[in-house]
């Protein structure tokens, strides 16, 4: 009896599964070519209707490699999430080592393009964490608070005289404004939609103009 509570718990206490990192270059490009498998079908089936199955042979590779590296599809599907916020957050990076030499009409035009740019895997990402927001561990919330961070230290190098709480309450409004651009970009069969990117374009630089 002892031994079957000992071993109860510590299945309760078992860490999640994660990904493997591929440690060799073959492997690594292996993982890449799975991960845009899962994106493809995840994107075409939706997270619940998607199967292991269906994504190993979208990427035309034996079930036991995905499992390999991805134990289960929520392990997939976080890996394509991070996948996502690399991208976005090595954009920002780039935009942060050259902060000090963009006005405030370069700065926002750099920011803006940077989720303009990934709009297809933000997309995939933002479904995914709607798919499964009731999960133990998901917290889609994380994401939103790390961009966020990031663009108010990129404010803070481009003017630094400018307050922490005002560096934060702007990366807010440029995160949403980033945000609706590619709300905009999205929209179709609409008339006015390039009038209206560029007029929001044109409130962003003179926002930051105004600084």
């Amino acid at each position: 009896m002892t031994s079957q509570k000992s071993s109860s718990a510590r299945l309760q206490t078992a860490p999640p599964p994660t990904a493997k990192e591929p440690k060799r270059k073959r492997g690594i490009a292996r993982v890449a070519k799975l991960l845009d498998a899962g994106a493809a079908v995840f994107a075409e089936q939706g997270y619940k209707a998607a199967t292991m199955t269906e994504i190993a042979a979208r990427a035309g590779a034996p079930i036991g490699s995905l499992y390999q590296f991805f134990p289960n599809k929520d392990v997939l599907a976080d890996a394509l999430i991070a996948r996502y916020a690399e991208h976005v957050e090595a954009a920002l990076d780039r935009i942060r080592a050259e902060a000090r030499e963009l006005d405030g009409t370069q700065l926002g035009d750099r920011l803006l393009d940077v989720l303009v740019t990934h709009a297809t895997e933000r997309s995939l990402a933002l479904s995914l964490l709607d798919a499964r927001w009731e999960q133990p561990g998901v917290r889609p919330g994380i994401l939103r608070e790390n961009l966020r961070r990031r663009i108010a230290e990129i404010l803070s190098i481009w003017r630094p005289d400018l307050a922490e709480d005002q560096a934060q309450a702007m990366a807010v409004v440029l995160f949403q404004a980033m945000k609706s651009l590619v709300q905009l970009h999205e929209e179709k069969r609409y008339p006015g939609k390039a009038e209206a990117i560029a007029q929001w374009r044109g409130w962003v630089q003179r926002y930051l103009g105004e600084i």
